[in-house]
């Protein structure tokens, strides 16, 4: 932990303690939206596979249909982009971090993969999971991924900016942003180091944008992240095009 956050941390133990167990006590729980986790969008083979991988932002929470989540909007979004077919798989659990998400990885039928997109770290945050496991674990779901999958390149979705997150208390919402950095900075600069995409989400500041609990994105957000990741997609399709 950086200094700064350990000296927060003992000055307002105090305090944070109990506004973390209100907050899990109290916190409204929203279910994840229906509809599929997997398919394909347009006709013919699909030139892009994709995998999304990640926590309840991942599965969408917040929304009530895949159609407004993340997954599915994405390939939406990038077979109309790129002009072809696109099959699509989403593999998400409310509640995990990124060490989880390698155990759900583990269990799920994953099929073959060009791209991944990974949505991982807040739970890492709640479970206080150190900046250099957090990298740990994501660089062996990372490798574990491209095994199973064949997956040439990934998307490394950065941590929101948690001090918006209007269903938190302060100074527990300050002390979890501060946190949420320290991850964030950590990931990118691994990200970058490995040659692979981040995408960042400390744009996501307005908490009008957020579901009605306080806590996940709302319709508003979701459609950005899946166009920026689109973007960010097929600008780099150089990374992951198959010959």
């Amino acid at each position: 932990m950086s200094v700064a956050l350990f000296v927060a941390k003992l000055a307002l133990g105090p305090v944070l303690l109990p506004q973390a167990r209100w907050l899990k006590r109290t916190a409204l729980r929203l279910p994840e939206p229906v509809g599929p986790r997997e398919g394909r969008v347009g006709k013919g083979e699909p030139g892009l596979r994709l995998l999304v991988v990640g926590d309840s932002s991942a599965a969408g929470v917040g929304v009530t249909d895949q159609m407004q989540a993340l997954a599915l909007p994405l390939a939406v979004a990038l077979s109309r982009r790129l002009g072809t077919a696109v099959s699509w798989q989403l593999v998400a659990q409310t509640g995990v971090n990124t060490a989880d998400a390698r155990i759900l990885a583990a269990l799920a039928d994953l099929r073959p993969a060009d791209v991944v997109v990974t949505a991982l770290g807040v739970n890492d945050v709640s479970s206080q999971t150190s900046a250099a496991r957090f990298v740990e674990q994501m660089a062996q779901l990372w490798s574990q991924l491209q095994q199973r999958t064949g997956a040439r390149w990934a998307v490394v979705c950065g941590l929101p900016p948690m001090h918006m997150l209007s269903a938190v208390p302060r100074p527990l919402r300050w002390y979890l942003g501060r946190y949420a950095a320290w991850l964030d900075a950590a990931v990118r600069r691994w990200s970058e180091q490995q040659g692979l995409g981040y995408c960042a989400l400390q744009w996501a500041t307005d908490p009008a944008s957020l579901a009605h609990d306080g806590f996940h994105p709302g319709p508003r957000l979701y459609p950005q992240w899946a166009r920026r990741l689109a973007e960010q997609i097929e600008k780099d399709r150089a990374q992951w095009q198959r010959p």
